[in-house]
């Protein structure tokens, strides 16, 4: 893709952020990240989101793609090398029935259980997480493979590394557990094999400055 421009309005802290900046290492796309402070919003970021007002934004060419998951197709189709989404029409749909499950039930818990201020709800939360890991474990089960996306890491992988240091931290400043090696076996076998790419060590945060990052934003 030579001569083209690839800017995401991003930040090292968002998970989602991170899924595009993933996959653009994944297709090999040289990129540029343009830093955002989202308790002060750039006027670059209202301009090309002005809808939702949040991150990520792909601009490629000065053109701007909003909404993570969006992004991810988006990147799939202009770069046909290494696919995140399987070439199969059945395959590809299941792929993305898997991504929008962990979004809507295992991202929002921990974004519930990261904004919770009653014990209560955060209990709900915590369960909510638990029971989405658990039919995530079941299915990597039964696909018996490396990674969601078969030996190579696929959109439901890359849909779902929040897992790693993003949710680590939230445990940690919410005092409760959601992932336990133990009890889900073959995700922490996934995480383990996930966090070994040398694209996903690349662009992981660290996890004190994750942490402390979190924390302000509770406290904000």
């Amino acid at each position: 893709m030579s001569g083209e421009e690839m800017k995401v309005l991003g930040g090292w802290y968002s998970p989602f952020s991170f899924r595009v900046e993933l996959a653009l290492k994944l297709k090999g796309i040289p990129y540029e990240v343009i830093e955002q402070d989202l308790s002060n919003k750039s006027h670059l970021l209202l301009e090309h989101n002005p809808v939702y007002k949040k991150i990520p934004v792909l601009v490629h060419n000065g053109k701007p793609i909003s909404e993570s998951l969006v992004i991810l197709e988006y990147i799939d189709d202009i770069s046909k090398s290494n696919p995140i989404l399987p070439q199969h029409p059945y395959h590809r749909a299941t792929a993305r029935f898997w991504a929008k499950f962990v979004d809507d039930k295992f991202t929002e818990a921990i974004k519930g259980i990261l904004v919770s201020s009653e014990e209560e709800e955060e209990k709900k939360q915590v369960e909510k997480a638990v029971e989405a890991l658990e039919v995530l474990e079941k299915e990597l089960k039964q696909k018996g493979t490396m990674f969601f996306g078969g030996d190579k890491i696929g959109l439901v992988d890359v849909t779902l590394g929040l897992l790693n240091n993003w949710v680590l931290a939230v445990e940690e400043l919410a005092a409760v557990k959601t992932h336990e090696a133990e009890r889900f076996p073959f995700i922490e076998k996934w995480r383990l094999n996930f966090i070994e790419q040398p694209c996903v060590k690349e662009i992981l945060p660290q996890q004190d400055k994750l942490v402390q990052y979190l924390r302000n934003f509770r406290r904000a």
